[in-house]
Parts: structure tokens; C-alpha cells; sequence
């Protein structure tokens, strides 16, 4: 984590970065959406929105997989 100040910033990972390793784990672009990409798991049929945020941070990157029941990046 880096710090500014009195705030402690989250690190992050780029988004291409979980797009593949959505794609490692199996997971296929159902859609594009207005701000968000919705990806689907096919093995259990779970749908979750990925911002289209150039850096997403770690936690929104754990919680994306949590909800597909896929491994942590």
C-alpha cells in the first residue's frame, strides 16, 4: 500500500489484467453495458458487472471473482 499523507491508498490491478484472468478461469463476455462489461461463469451460470475503469482496486478484484466462484487473481 502506498501512502499519502495521513491516507493509505489501496493498490490496484489494470483491468486487462482481470479480464484475463477471467478469461484463465473460464469465464466469457456475455455483454457490453454503458459503464460495465457483464461477464458470465458457464460452469455455474453466475453474472457479474466489471467496470470500465482503466485501474480497479483490489478489493472490487476479489470481490468480482468471489461472486463468480472463481480463484482469486
Amino acid at each position: 500500500m502506498e501512502q499519502k499523507g495521513t491516507r493509505v491508498l489501496p493498490h490496484g490491478m489494470k483491468r486487462r489484467e482481470l479480464i484475463r484472468h477471467l478469461q484463465k478461469q473460464g469465464c466469457v463476455l456475455e455483454r457490453e453495458g454503458g459503464r460495465h462489461s457483464v461477464w458470465i461463469n458457464p460452469a455455474n451460470g453466475l453474472i457479474q458487472a466489471v467496470p470500465r475503469h482503466t485501474e480497479i482496486g483490489d478489493f472490487l478484484a476479489k470481490g468480482i471473482c468471489k461472486r463468480l466462484e472463481i480463484s482469486l487473481p
